[in-house]
């Protein structure tokens, strides 16, 4: 995000965890951030890595131990819920936590994104649904169930 020409992350660069994510979805990703393969200076980020079923962590676990000796410069970045901190993922890298505070104000951040998720001609499309023909956007309500 140092420059608004910087490209969001590719989707090869992104696992988005579930508790249906399998124990291959997750070696597969873990392959591609810990193998050498000259790719360049790819991020590698698994987001809600505290969702996955405990079987499917163990997995990744030892996964993750037997791959990371091949590749010592990997970049990975594991979120997960401060709330569930305790479940498997959290616990066994718990060693690597970083504790991460921003480091750029919260508007420039929004700037960054909008710049990458602005629609360039606007046209009749679902980006006219949102706010400045973003392509994106996120709905959110305190009460369940009102027509989200």
């Amino acid at each position: 995000m140092n420059s608004p020409n910087q490209p969001l992350p590719t989707f090869d660069e992104v696992l988005l965890c579930t508790p249906q994510t399998t124990a291959e979805q997750v070696g597969l990703f873990l392959r591609r951030c810990l193998i050498p393969c000259g790719t360049g200076e790819k991020i590698y980020s698994m987001l809600y890595a505290d969702e996955l079923s405990y079987e499917v962590s163990c997995r990744a676990e030892e996964l993750f131990q037997l791959l990371q000796h091949y590749h010592s410069t990997y970049r990975l970045v594991i979120l997960c819920n401060c709330e569930r901190e305790h479940s498997y993922i959290p616990s066994a890298f718990s060693h690597y936590k970083v504790h991460m505070i921003p480091q750029r104000p919260l508007a420039e951040i929004q700037l960054y994104l909008q710049h990458h998720y602005r629609v360039a001609q606007p046209s009749c499309s679902a980006a006219s649904v949102f706010k400045d023909n973003m392509c994106v956007g996120i709905v959110a309500s305190k009460r369940a169930g009102v027509g989200k």
